[in-house]
């Protein structure tokens, strides 16, 4: 009967055999237990480091557009800051602080998603995931998703566009078609606008296909006058240059007229008059005041200087009492 080991000393024997096998699986594994985690944490650290860096000049360039601009500095040339607006320091104020945040939101937004997909995607791959499939499946996706959502990401992009070149801002006056009025809201997808009547648009960015801006740098009071055909147009001239001179001079429209009224001569020749146009270039959103008040002011300049505004010519015709239509017999003229 021969005699068999201790079963203690068959279990040392297979203790004794895997520790001396560990240290080869440690050599073997050492990448996944050591390479790869450092890379790992490298690559997250490396991601904070470049998100923070990103966060700082998103920071800046946001800080830079709340930088109330100097009322006293001469614009420069091609600048798209309302006038207006810089006169204005609350509604100048909420216009920068809504672009600033807006801006800023979306540029700290992307800059996130961007670099954390592209964070995991290196993970993943450090981890032995095959990026193949899924960057196709997310491909697949990503297709349907812009397919059914093109408007909405067409509304954002206009949005973002909108926002970028400083087109219109809240309390502008602006004409986008349809809609005309005061901007009271600018969002990423939509447009809220003020009309006269008290109305509140809902205007989606990515349908406005064009902008007429009244706020924006400068503005111009257009004022057609008609006068009767037997007025002489150089003492007509005359007046028109004497009286916006004199609203120029006024006080209380020296800072709103930038120029000294022009007379541009005669516009046209209507069946009842001679229209002759007067422009002036004035602040904005205050051209039309400045239009009513250019108005009455020629009104009364015409009055003393004799100057009469022409009255609707009409034919007069007869008929006798044999039915019979007589020829033009006359024309109502201005009472004497």
């Amino acid at each position: 009967m021969s005699s068999s080991a201790p079963p203690t000393s068959l279990h040392l024997a297979s203790l004794t055999s895997r520790m001396d096998a560990l240290p080869d699986w440690l050599t073997g594994n050492a990448d996944l237990l050591i390479g790869v985690p450092l890379r790992i944490a490298l690559i997250v650290v490396i991601a904070a480091l470049i998100r923070l860096v990103a966060e700082r000049a998103i920071t800046r360039v946001v800080r830079r557009i709340l930088e109330p601009a100097d009322p006293d500095a001469a614009p420069r040339r091609g600048t798209r800051g309302p006038l207006v607006l810089q006169r204005d320091n609350g509604r100048a104020g909420e216009r920068r602080q809504q672009r600033a945040r807006t801006i800023g939101s979306v540029l700290s937004s992307i800059v996130t998603i961007v670099i954390a997909v592209t964070g995991v995607a290196m993970i993943l791959d450090q981890i032995g995931i095959a990026l193949g499939p899924l960057l196709a499946s997310a491909g697949v996706v990503g297709l349907a998703i812009g397919f059914g959502a093109q408007s909405l990401v067409a509304d954002y992009l206009s949005g973002m566009l909108i926002m970028v070149e400083d087109q219109y801002g809240v309390g502008d006056s602006v004409d986008l078609g349809e809609a005309v009025g005061e901007v009271e809201h600018v969002g990423l997808r939509l447009t809220q606008i003020r009309d006269l009547n008290g109305g509140l648009w809902h205007i989606r960015n990515g349908e406005i296909l064009r902008v007429r801006n009244d706020s924006q740098e400068w503005a111009r009071a257009v004022l057609d006058v008609s006068v009767a055909y037997d007025s002489h147009l150089d003492a007509v001239y005359q007046v028109l240059e004497e009286t916006g001179r004199s609203m120029r001079e006024d006080p209380e429209f020296a800072g709103t007229l930038l120029e000294e009224p022009a007379v541009w001569g005669v516009q046209s020749l209507d069946a009842d008059g001679v229209v002759v146009r007067v422009c002036v270039k004035t602040v904005p959103l205050k051209q039309w005041a400045v239009t009513r008040e250019l108005r009455r002011r020629v009104k009364d300049a015409f009055d003393g200087a004799g100057i009469e505004m022409p009255f609707p010519q009409r034919a007069v015709w007869l008929r006798q009492e044999d039915g019979k239509r007589s020829d033009l017999t006359g024309t109502l003229t201005s009472p004497q």
